[in-house]
Formats: structure tokens, sequence, C-alpha cells
């Protein structure tokens, strides 16, 4: 079975969020399902420039505002099928910012041209690979289900969705039908109209062949009125086509036996390099070396979405158990700012880095005791597959996806020896301090956490059985 995944990041090669590790990792799981998976990306130059074998496939006169080629080659692992329109995507930094901070004006344009190049590819446009089916991602993508139902073309592969979070829409002004190839009779509530405008991700609800989301919670809790996000009516009418499969991680990347990243590799069985990574976050985050004081680490966006507003109120009561907090991530200045004024309040105990390091991620995840993830809503959630993986104990918000991959620390699972993790409900400051409360006392649980951590780093956390739920999907919808 071929399949062709289009989104707008993939990694190693371009990446801002759990996205691109779902798109990089997943052709090579697919490969031991039989399912053969070209990736199509813009072609920024992070990706051109990565390019090896390139050969140019197609090309188009007037691709929304100047001409594009069409390459296939390698880069990062993958199979490639590379848009290369330099008027669109010949630009650095951010994929979808401009150096002012702001989205870059043409977005529905740049976004527009990768999903009609992948309904193109599913077409037939290119006589020697056609796919079964296409996937595609987000609302960057998600044009292309709509382009299929609009062309009505005599052959089309079959279309697949997947909603990595469904609060990022892409909604664009009305004015711009004609622009992006859409005949006037698509702008109706069947269509594309949603709320006035255009709707990308709508489009591709309405007229994907299956959706998935990335965790069996998230795909119950988006029919809901209360995490539908304007979607949720539409998502009911779907119905059975609305699927959650979890994500995995790529566990060649993330494997605590063999990872060069990290400052001291371990396994199950011997976990004493965990002191060697403990001790390498701490010189870097400026942390008194305390091994009997829990070290929590956040990895994350500081966003609303993610709970980070929360963390200042819970602060003091991480302090008065004794702990001390490692934090890495970007986002929301008056979070950055508050992290910082902890930092410098309380040094020491409290460091942070504002930005993100690749080794400082998995060293973090290799020596910390526990990673505080207090989403109000996450689809899936990567960072504590990767912290089950390493041996360190997720303490997680009970909703999306980790509510569906972490074992809550009850007195029930600890008897029965499955705790994995730490949950609460809801996502309050009052609630993080009860889990970090009870976090801190399991930590003085040698024997308790240990099993934790024992179980954790037991935990099927891969791509395996997720592929195999792509794969049997793909065969429900192939042509």
């Amino acid at each position: 079975m071929d399949v062709l995944s289009v989104a707008s990041e993939a990694y190693p090669l371009v990446k801002t969020g759990g996205l691109a590790d779902v798109v990089g990792a997943l052709p090579a799981a697919l490969a031991e399902e039989g399912v053969r998976v070209r990736t199509l990306l813009p072609g920024y130059p992070g990706v051109t420039n990565a390019l090896r074998d390139a050969q140019t496939v197609w090309t188009f006169e007037h691709m929304f505002g100047g001409p594009a080629r069409l390459l296939a080659g390698q880069a990062g692992g993958l199979d490639l099928f590379v848009l290369d329109a330099p008027h669109l995507f010949a630009r650095y930094g951010n994929p979808y910012i401009g150096p002012g901070g702001h989205d870059w004006p043409d977005n529905p344009l740049r976004f527009a041209a990768l999903a009609r190049v992948g309904a193109s590819i599913a077409q037939g446009l290119l006589p020697a690979w056609q796919p079964n089916v296409v996937h595609g991602h987000d609302w960057q993508a998600a044009l292309l289900p709509a382009y299929l139902f609009y062309d009505a073309a005599p052959r089309r592969a079959g279309s697949v969705i997947t909603v990595h979070n469904l609060a990022f829409q892409g909604q664009f002004p009305r004015e711009l039908l004609a622009s992006l190839g859409l005949p006037p009779w698509s702008y109706s509530l069947d269509g594309v109209e949603y709320y006035g405008a255009i709707g990308f991700l709508k489009a591709g609800l309405r007229f994907a062949d299956a959706i998935t989301t990335v965790s069996p919670t998230y795909a119950t809790e988006i029919r809901t009125p209360e995490a539908g996000m304007g979607l949720d009516g539409l998502l009911r009418l779907r119905g059975g086509s609305v699927v959650g499969i979890l994500n995995g991680i790529d566990d060649t990347v993330w494997d605590p036996a063999t990872d060069k990243l990290l400052a001291g590799r371990f396994t199950a069985a011997d976990l004493s390099g965990r002191a060697t990574n403990r001790a390498a976050v701490g010189a870097r985050m400026g942390l008194h070396a305390d091994p009997d004081a829990p070290l929590f680490a956040i990895i994350s966006r500081l966003t609303w979405q993610k709970g980070m507003d929360l963390l200042p109120a819970a602060i003091p009561t991480l302090l008065a158990e004794g702990g001390q907090l490692a934090v890495l991530g970007a986002g929301d200045g008056e979070i950055e700012a508050a992290v910082r004024g902890a930092a410098a309040e309380h040094p020491g105990r409290i460091g942070c880095v504002i930005g993100y390091d690749e080794a400082l991620a998995h060293q973090m995840q290799g020596g910390a005791d526990a990673l505080l993830v207090p989403s109000r809503f996450e689809p899936c959630g990567l960072t504590q597959l990767s912290a089950l993986r390493y041996g360190t104990i997720p303490v997680v918000a009970r909703t999306g996806g980790l509510a569906d991959t972490v074992i809550d620390a009850s007195p029930m699972a600890l008897h029965a020896k499955v705790a994995t993790g730490v949950q609460f409900t809801p996502a309050t400051a009052e609630m993080l301090e009860s889990a970090i409360l009870r976090t801190a006392t399991l930590y003085r649980d040698t024997a308790a956490w240990r099993r934790m951590q024992t179980n954790g780093m037991g935990t099927d956390v891969s791509w395996r059985d997720p592929a195999r739920r792509y794969a049997a999907l793909y065969r429900s919808v192939a042509v």
C-alpha cells in the first residue's frame, strides 16, 4: 500500500511541536506493516537544502502567485516530495510566523498550495507513483479533501485527516475563496464556510473519508461543546468516521541505554546513570547539588493551554516539600517573566532556560524525578511518553492523551503494582498543588517510587501498535 503524507513540518527537518515528531516517525513504523509512505513538505530552505538526489517530477507555471516545482528525493530518513515554491516558502525561521512575531499574511495561500499539490498527486498527477491513501495533518493540509471533493476527478485516493490540536483551525476571510481555487458553491454550511469565514480544518473534517485524533480520550472530548471549539456538532455528525489513535515516540531516539544526548546512560535494571544527568541539569540550571531533593521538571510551551499560568501559585508548595524545579520552554511573555522571576527569587532551587535545547530536554528526562504536565487540554502529549521511557514520573492533568497514557498512583494501582504516574483534575492551581504533595509523599516511599519507574520504563510507548491501527484504517479507505 502506498500512502502520501502531507504536512507542514517533519522532524528532523523542520519542527515547532509534536506534529513534526509524528510526521517524522510514523513512516518507519508503517513500513513494518507493509505501508510505503512518501511525505509532501513545503520547500522551506531547511528542507530543500537537506534534500538528496533531488529530481524535478512536475513543474507548475502558476502556483498561487508564482511558478513552482515538485521535487522528489530523500532527507532526514524520509522519502519526500517537496513543493519548491520560493515565493511561498523560501523564508528562514519559524514556518508560520514572520520576524515581527505575526503570522505570514499569505499563510492561507501557502498552505492551500501544499494541499492543492497533495490533492493533485492523490488524483494521479504522477503516473509512476499513485497513492492508495492521502493523509493530511492539521489545518495546514486540511483543504486537501475539499479539493478532492470539488474537483470530482475520476480517480482519487482515499483521504484521512488527523487533528493534532483542534485549537488551531486555519480560519481566513471569505474573500479568498476564488484565490484558493475553490468554486463559489463551496461557500456553504455543508462546504468550507465556518462562522462567516473559510475554515480550513472544518473543510477537512467535512470531506475526509476518515478523521483521526491523537488519543481516544481526545476523540471523545472534542465531540462535546466544552472541548469541541465550535466543531463538536460536525464531529458528532461524522460519528464513526472519527477514531482516536494514540501517538507514539521513536524509541530508537528516546532510548536511555543508547541516547547520545544524555550525560549518563542507564537501563531499568541499573538507574545509576540518572544521577549524572541530574548533575548536568543542575549545573546548567544553577541548582544546588542536593540528592535528597525531588527534582521536578517542566519541558513545555509556556502557555495557558499547557497550564503554565498555574505554576507560580504552586511553587511555594513545591519548595515547602523540599523540591527543586527545572524549567525548559518558551511561550507567553508574562509566563516567561514569572518563571524568570521565580528563578531569581529562589536561586539554587529553581532554574530555567527560556527557549528549547534538544540535548537539555533529553538530560532533564533522564535526570529529573518528576515531570509536571498540568495541561488544560492535551490531544496526546509526547513529553509524558518520553518521561515514562526514562524513569521520570509524569504528574499530569487528567485530560486527552495524558489520561490515556499515565496510570494514576491510586491506592488500588499501587497495591496492584501497576501505577506509572500521578493524575489530577481539574487543571487548577489547587489541584496541581495537591498533585505535587502526593508526588512528594510517593518520592519518600523508595520502594513504591522505584516500582513506578520500572513500570513506566516497561510501558510500550513506541509506534508499533499505533502503526498497526493506522495501517488498518488506511486499508478501510484505500482505493
